[in-house]
């Protein structure tokens, strides 16, 4: 990642790696690829977790946000997606690289709009993670959730999820299994099936 803008946070730098991965991956033909997020293509899914980047960097630094709506992404994408992403990492990072960690809360983007700078970073690192594996599933790609980056961002999820569903932003949790470990407990919590497949 040497040529990459990095947080300082271990969790968020973990998960924009994961993201930038997921797309490097996708392969040519594959991003009007239907993802777990219901009638949305893997471009609609790369777009939204772009914009939530720059909204995340834009609470922090008071700069503009994203120059669309990360919640109706068109689905065509004009240039080059690694350099639509990074632009949107490099933004996020930055502004969390100049968090003070001993800060009493910072704003962010999503209720309750204020939080600490651990809980604030990892909520930007849950939005990253949960869509690159979104569009890992999607394209064939390993997932790129680990057990040890889904524990933190479980915790951030029961910080923050529940009133983001009444808005849209994630499914009913599903119930769990006795056989989920931190990956497939974090997925469902977000409503998601971890063993999502395209058919």
């Amino acid at each position: 990642m040497s040529d990459t803008t990095t947080s300082g946070w271990d969790v968020l730098d973990a998960a924009h790696e994961a993201l930038r991965k997921a797309v490097s991956g996708v392969p040519a033909d594959g991003w009007d690829l239907p993802t777990p997020c219901a009638g949305w293509s893997v471009t609609k899914v790369l777009q939204h977790a772009a914009g939530d980047q720059i909204g995340f960097a834009a609470a922090l630094t008071g700069e503009p946000g994203p120059a669309f709506n990360p919640f109706d992404p068109s689905g065509v994408l004009e240039g080059d997606s690694s350099a639509f992403l990074e632009d949107a990492l490099a933004r996020s990072a930055k502004a969390w690289a100049g968090v003070d960690p001993e800060a009493a809360e910072v704003a962010t983007p999503v209720p309750p709009h204020k939080m600490s700078p651990w809980s604030g970073s990892t909520a930007c690192a849950l939005d990253a993670a949960v869509h690159a594996w979104d569009i890992a599933v999607a394209t064939g790609q390993a997932s790129p959730l680990t057990p040890e980056l889904a524990t933190p961002l479980l915790q951030v999820a029961r910080e923050i999820v529940e009133p983001l569903r009444a808005w849209g932003a994630y499914a009913a949790a599903l119930e769990p299994e006795a056989s989920d470990d931190e990956v497939a407990a974090l997925l469902r919590y977000l409503g998601r099936d971890p063993h999502w497949t395209a058919s």
